[in-house]
C-alpha cells in the first residue's frame, strides 16, 4: 500500500460516498445505489450488479462490473484512484461502464 491506512480509509470513504450521492441522486428506475460500510452496490433494472469496495488489506478500491474487474490504487499527489494494470481512473471508468449499461451519459 502506498498510503497510510488513515489516508486510505478517508479517501476511499470519500470516493464511495461521492459515487453513491451522484448515482443515487439520478433517481433512475434502472439503477439503485446502496452504500453499506465500505461496499457500494449498484443494482440495475435487469438484476445485474456492479460492486465497488474499499479493500483495506490490499489498500485498494476494487470494482467488479460484470465480467470486468479493476484494482485502483490511490495516487496521493492527485487524490485520484488509478488501476496500475490499465491506467484507468476510478470515476471515469465507473461513469463509462454505468453509462454504457443504462444508455445515458453519467458524469462523476
Amino acid at each position: 500500500m502506498t498510503t497510510d491506512r488513515k489516508t486510505f480509509y478517508q479517501e476511499a470513504e470519500k470516493a464511495l460516498r461521492h459515487i453513491d450521492e451522484v448515482l443515487g441522486g439520478l433517481e433512475l428506475d434502472e439503477l439503485d445505489s446502496e452504500l453499506a460500510g465500505d461496499v457500494l452496490t449498484l443494482t440495475f433494472g435487469d438484476g445485474g450488479r456492479f460492486v465497488i469496495n474499499a479493500h483495506s488489506a490490499a489498500g485498494q478500491v476494487w470494482m467488479a462490473a460484470g465480467t470486468d474487474a479493476w484494482h485502483f490504487d490511490l495516487e496521493p499527489a492527485s487524490g485520484r484512484w488509478i488501476a496500475s494494470k490499465t491506467g484507468d481512473e476510478l470515476m471515469q471508468t465507473l461513469a463509462r461502464t454505468v453509462g454504457a449499461r443504462i444508455g445515458r451519459v453519467v458524469d462523476l
